[in-house]
């Protein structure tokens, strides 16, 4: 029995963190107003369904005070509302951690308090205060460097109070966060580098932070680099209005980052504001795992750890607050895909460049089907031959129509080469391919219209033999076309067949990537005639052209092997990642569910903009867990070289993927049919 829909949907099922934070309206010097606008908010993250809250630095007092710190009654008074805030914290269900200063052993310190259904769970003071420009942090706090671990009792109970702790849920390590405080940020060795080594895996920022123009960028470059080199989700909270203008400004600015990218962002210059999102600490902690050196940086720390354990009770809230991109190999960002277009084209020439310099060849022998895959290889080419200043006729360009082929593809190919001033010929298969079919016994060899697998071989295997024989009579090598999505459905034809070639500069190339890759080059590396043919190639629909026009509808690879579009985003998050099929379905089932909400890449086609149903996303994904884990590691544990081109991983035994030829999907599908419903 499969998980019911309302399950499957919440994110706290998946392992998803809510997390809030929060710009409460600043009142100076009143602690018991400010502890009103804290439970306001309060409730309010806990109705949406928060995890963690995040309040500003010295959220309860107010910042800007000044000389108001070494006052008794503020400090008795801010002491007040905070054991108010634990006691009333009882009906309250996330954990919050709220900024205030704090009287302990006869000094005051910039401090956290961590809270938690009627308990403070710990007190973080502040390392690095700043006593430069506009802060005098130094004339009312003391540092934590100065304060030895200790305890203070609030609420009738023992707190501890040092920098040294991480906070955890009883049945979810994975939800673990650490704490530094505004400055700790910006200094080269920060607090939240020995936390998250020790297992943090979520770090929070309660700060102040004044604005001025620009600094909003700076505190984002910060967060960023912070989340990316610490692998962990980071929660930054700023103070907001009411805040002390006499000589500053505050605008409240709310980030929360996973892994370097951004997650959510609040508005800035407003207060009461909540902002959420649902941060993946299983992703974060997997990246951990597999990131060896992370682990190896822990033995450079040494760092005495001490970790408060809480009770986590999670939502049953269904929406998500996380924006996930349909193609995670694809930038929806204008500039960004530019650039990453400009890389991943630039690694294929720059590979095939270093492969033809050493082997010493100045010929090259390519198959050109008028597919997206051949045609992208041939323009990679030749900008390859290009640079290295050979002429572009020694790249030989051979279309071997066979029992499929369409006009169409057989047209753009040949204008293709032609318009590329490649040396072109047409090498028809069909009457090697019926030798062949006759001489194994195959019933269309007797007339029979039997257009099984091994048909389909039987033409895919005679284009890379004649492919190969041509590059010994060329005295050159095979360049070859097959991209990373055919690889991980083992759609190619093992051995003497498209999976083979002297070099590929598609292997690390992912469908999806492709198109866009073709419409970059169109537009920036050839001539107006040249990209009116790629266009061409870009709106004919995908098909091996194995099967006779005359046996039916056009042969289509993604009503066989799924659409790549949905292909791709499994392949990523399972190889990238490892994350189990039903957390990869939720994601999809979000990406995919609604072509009209978020954003497309540029120039993608109007009329492909697709959605999907659950069920389809479940049918589909489960052929892709077939495909990869049972049927096609062989081939891959087989592949020729070719070049990495992104952070998603290439499949390359030499490279990122390893695993048996004679594995098998069980465990995958077992887990996919039972946690997401049908």
């Amino acid at each position: 029995m499969s998980i019911e829909m309302s399950d499957f949907l919440s994110p706290a099922v998946h392992g998803f963190v809510r997390i809030a934070c929060v710009t409460p309206k600043v009142h100076i010097a009143d602690p018991h107003a400010n502890l009103t606008e804290h439970l306001v908010l309060a409730r309010r993250a806990d109705a949406a369904g928060a995890d963690l809250v995040v309040f500003p630095e010295l959220s309860l007092s107010a910042y800007a005070i000044d000389d108001l710190f070494t006052q008794d009654i503020l400090l008795q008074s801010v002491k007040g509302a905070l054991s108010e805030l634990i006691a009333t914290s009882g009906d309250i269900r996330p954990v919050l951690v709220v900024g205030l200063p704090m009287r302990i052993q006869g000094a005051v310190y910039n401090c956290a308090a961590v809270i938690h259904r009627g308990r403070a769970l710990g007190i973080v003071p502040k390392t690095f205060l700043p006593n430069y420009r506009e802060y005098y942090e130094k004339r009312w706090f003391a540092s934590a460097a100065d304060l030895p671990p200790t305890h203070v009792e609030l609420a009738g109970q023992p707190v501890y109070v040092g920098t040294d702790q991480i906070f955890r849920a009883l049945d979810f390590e994975a939800f673990t966060f650490g704490i530094e405080i505004c400055e700790d940020l910006w200094v080269p060795q920060t607090p939240s580098t020995p936390l998250a080594l020790h297992g943090a895996n979520i770090i929070v920022n309660l700060s102040a932070s004044p604005v001025v123009v620009g600094k909003s960028r700076a505190r984002k470059r910060l967060c960023a680099a912070a989340s990316e080199r610490l692998f962990c989700a980071y929660a930054y909270s700023a103070a907001g209005p009411g805040e002390s203008t006499t000589d500053l400004a505050w605008d409240g600015q709310s980030l929360i980052y996973e892994l370097g990218d951004l997650i959510a962002e609040g508005p800035r210059f407003t207060s009461d504001s909540v902002t959420l999102a649902d941060v993946d600490v299983d992703r974060i902690a997997a990246e951990r795992l597999r990131t060896v050196t992370f682990n190896d940086a822990r033995r450079t720390t040494p760092f005495d750890i001490s970790v408060t354990l809480f009770d986590h009770e999670t939502h049953d809230l269904t929406d998500f607050h996380r924006h996930v991109p349909r193609f995670p190999y694809v930038s929806t960002d204008r500039e960004r895909l530019d650039d990453d277009c400009y890389e991943a084209f630039n690694i294929q020439v720059h590979g095939l460049m270093q492969r033809l310099e050493t082997s010493g060849t100045r010929n090259v022998v390519i198959g050109i089907s008028g597919g997206l895959d051949s045609t992208h290889a041939v323009i990679v080419a030749c900008k390859a031959f290009d640079r290295l200043g050979l002429p572009r006729e020694n790249i030989h360009g051979y279309t071997m129509p066979g029992f499929g082929t369409s006009t169409g593809s057989k047209n753009d190919a040949l204008r293709l080469m032609k318009a590329l001033g490649i040396s072109s010929e047409v090498l028809d298969i069909r009457p090697a391919a019926k030798r062949m079919l006759l001489d194994i016994g195959h019933p269309y060899s007797r007339g029979e219209k039997v257009y099984d697998v091994n048909f389909e071989n039987v033409q895919a295997g005679l284009r890379t033999d004649f492919l190969f024989r041509l590059a010994g009579e060329k005295r050159g090598f095979v360049v070859g076309t097959g991209d990373l999505s055919e690889l991980a459905l083992g759609w190619c034809t093992y051995g003497v067949g498209d999976h083979m070639s002297h070099y590929n500069v598609n292997c690390g190339a992912p469908k999806t990537l492709i198109q866009h890759l073709i419409r970059w080059a169109a537009s920036r590396e050839f001539d107006p005639r040249t990209g009116r043919i790629l266009q061409s190639v870009l709106d004919r629909e995908i098909s091996p052209e194995l099967i006779p026009i005359d046996a039916g509808a056009i042969q289509r690879t993604e009503d066989k092997v799924g659409p790549y579009e949905l292909q791709d985003f499994n392949l990523y998050y399972i190889t990238r990642y490892g994350l189990k099929p039903s957390k990869v379905a939720f994601l999809s089932y979000h990406a995919w569910r609604d072509a009209a909400a978020g954003e497309w890449p540029q120039d993608f086609p109007v009329h492909k903009r697709r959605s999907y149903e659950l069920a389809d996303i479940k049918a589909w994904l489960s052929v892709f867990l077939t495909r990869f884990f049972s049927m096609s590691q062989f081939k891959r544990s087989a592949v020729p070289n070719g070049p990495k081109l992104i952070s998603g991983g290439a499949l390359s035994p030499r490279g990122d993927w390893r695993m048996p030829s004679d594995a098998n999907a069980r465990i995958w599908l077992e887990e996919l049919n039972r946690n997401v419903p049908d």
